[in-house]
């Protein structure tokens, strides 16, 4: 019998059956919560339609993931987890809708000392799309899909994804406890996707919408194609199986990200994602959602891109 520590919580589990860690929940503060190794450390400080933005790195330095969160908000919370705005080096966007870029400017009048890694693509359809001052292109560090780079004592390779934004992609990101692999806002599983992700130590995965929900939700049609589609989301289902059919001994940690607040729930999830690995009975040692965390951004003014 071992134990994994999930923040305050501890988790017992044998090698022969999957464990389920619960939903991260916020303290009595608001404070999301950090999952951690020995140095590493991983924030969730929002996740699904309404805004994105995640922390990876060390406690010494580390980035940011997506800005779709407000850092006048989000910043308060990683410092009172011992990141301060010095220690984050770098902000990595995914894609260039609005719930993962929103708040890059903001980001960077924060931290005027991080760049912004990003490609040349993303970047364009950012400034054609949205009202993003001019000088971002000061702050960019021109990354480009499958050549790998360095920031924050990590080597990231950006890898292609399936989704309906201007460029999109995720991340597969070496430290020194292993792989961390991010794929979200994908309508299918890409061949690079699974190739990085069939490596991973921990996985940020997502799990979009759950199929009955959505068709008799209150959405267009057209809008349930685009969601449905292969440019569109991940549905739990497809997310489970996937995960189910990568597993091996070093995957040990799977969070689950982007869930739709209209179509899907942290329940269905968890559930869709235990039986799919009970099933196979893969001995996987944690998973957990990094939906719903602390609400950092009011659903009232968040622009819906589910």
């Amino acid at each position: 019998m071992s134990k994994v520590n999930l923040n305050s919580l501890t988790i017992d589990f044998d090698d022969s059956a999957p464990v389920v860690a619960p939903s991260p929940r916020p303290s009595s503060a608001g404070t999301p919560e950090v999952h951690q190794g020995p140095d590493l450390c991983f924030m969730s400080l929002g996740s699904g339609s309404s805004g994105n933005s995640a922390y990876l790195g060390t406690r010494d330095s580390g980035i940011i993931i997506d800005a779709g969160i407000n850092p006048k908000t989000a910043l308060p919370e990683l410092a009172r987890n011992g990141i301060t705005p010095e220690k984050i080096v770098g902000i990595l966007l995914t894609h260039d809708h609005q719930d993962h870029v929103r708040y890059i400017f903001a980001w960077l009048r924060a931290l005027r000392h991080a760049q912004v890694f990003c490609t040349p693509r993303l970047m364009s359809g950012m400034l054609r799309k949205h009202s993003v001052q001019r000088r971002i292109k000061d702050y960019q560090r021109p990354i480009y899909k499958e050549m790998p780079f360095k920031v924050a004592g990590m080597e990231i390779t950006a890898f292609d994804t399936s989704h309906d934004a201007s460029d999109n992609m995720g991340f597969s990101i070496e430290t020194n406890h292993g792989r961390f692999v991010v794929t979200t806002d994908t309508g299918v599983i890409t061949e690079r996707a699974a190739h990085y992700m069939r490596g991973a130590n921990f996985l940020m995965i997502e799990c979009d919408y759950d199929d009955v929900l959505l068709e008799h939700s209150h959405y267009t049609e057209m809008l349930k194609d685009r969601i449905r589609g292969p440019r569109g989301h991940l549905k739990n289902e497809d997310a489970a199986r996937f995960v189910a059919s990568i597993y091996s001994r070093q995957l040990t940690h799977v969070f689950l990200c982007h869930l739709s607040r209209d179509n899907n729930s942290p329940e269905l999830a968890v559930e869709v994602m235990t039986n799919a690995l009970c099933a196979c009975r893969t001995p996987l040692r944690q998973f957990a959602l990094v939906h719903p965390v602390t609400p950092l951004l009011p659903s009232s003014k968040a622009k819906k891109i589910d």
